[in-house]
């Protein structure tokens, strides 16, 4: 079981929003769309990863801020 929850953030606070989503932990994917619903980056995120992967996939996202001014972030969180 899944359940999605979608956040919208202008360019500047996607960085932010992402990293504030990581910590939390309990989230299984992550994936940032523009205004169209275009996917920009999708994040399979899962804890023995989250450290490895981080790093490279802020980058991407701080990038990704610079390119446009509003995003939708969706949160896919399984369900124990």
């Amino acid at each position: 079981m899944e359940t999605r929850n979608e956040f919208k953030v202008k360019g500047e606070e996607l960085l932010a929003r992402i990293k504030e989503l990581l910590h939390q932990g309990n989230i299984s994917r992550i994936i940032v769309k523009n205004d169209e619903g275009h996917v920009y980056l999708e994040i399979p995120v899962t804890i023995g990863v989250i450290g490895a992967i981080a790093a490279p996939v802020l980058a991407a996202v701080g990038a990704l801020a610079a390119l446009a001014a509003n995003f939708t972030i969706e949160v896919v969180k399984r369900e124990v």
